[in-house]
């Protein structure tokens, strides 16, 4: 499964036709997108596929999923530990095999890992972790792989390249991982394929 997450940098960024471009070049089974606006609601019209989004409290943008298959279950809302401004939730995307949490996480990097650990404690064992982590350094986040591209994915004030895009994986292989052309956000998209680890074996 082809899967690639993107922070559209809400209303500065991407349109709904730089989304769109994206997924006919790239031809994803699953685009996860952060800071996703209302803007965004046509993509499904525009392009066939399936589509959910959900805000972040009180805030105009939030995170959302293109799926080109039917969504096994309806994606769900996962609430994480806030910080003062910004109230954060994750979306967690059953896609048959396993299931995907998409997030953006806060920039205290305390907290940024509490959010983690919620995170990783609703997945179920075969799982991965993908989107904004505003995390420097490591995760320490105990039976996930860090297996995304290791390029930096955003520059701080457009000077200062930081790899705050990521994927942790759990019970999956990995492979492919890339880092894609920014285009109009000022985060570059990230793309990796995942399949459950023994699910070759299992199909033989």
């Amino acid at each position: 499964m082809k899967i690639i997450s993107w922070n559209l940098w809400r209303l500065k960024g991407a349109s709904v036709a730089d989304v769109v471009s994206l997924i006919r070049d790239e031809r994803p089974d699953i685009l996860l997108m952060q800071e996703a606006t209302a803007a965004i609601d046509p993509l499904a019209s525009q392009i066939g596929g399936h589509y959910a989004r959900v805000p972040l409290p009180g805030r105009i943008h939030g995170l959302a999923v293109w799926s080109r298959n039917a969504f096994a279950h309806p994606p769900r809302l996962l609430t994480l530990p806030s910080g003062t401004i910004v109230k954060r939730v994750c979306q967690l995307i059953d896609v048959g095999d396993f299931t995907l949490a998409n997030v953006h996480l806060s920039h205290g990097q305390v907290l940024n890992r509490r959010q983690l650990r919620r995170v990783a404690a609703a997945l179920p064992g075969h799982a991965a972790v993908l989107g904004d982590f505003n995390l420097i350094g490591p995760a320490w986040l105990p039976g996930f792989r860090d297996v995304g591209p290791r390029q930096a994915t955003h520059r701080a004030g457009d000077v200062i390249p930081l790899r705050i895009d990521r994927c942790l994986a759990r019970g999956l292989y990995a492979s492919a991982p890339a880092v894609l052309g920014r285009g109009a956000s000022d985060h570059h998209p990230i793309v990796i394929h995942l399949r459950r680890e023994g699910a070759l074996l299992q199909a033989a």
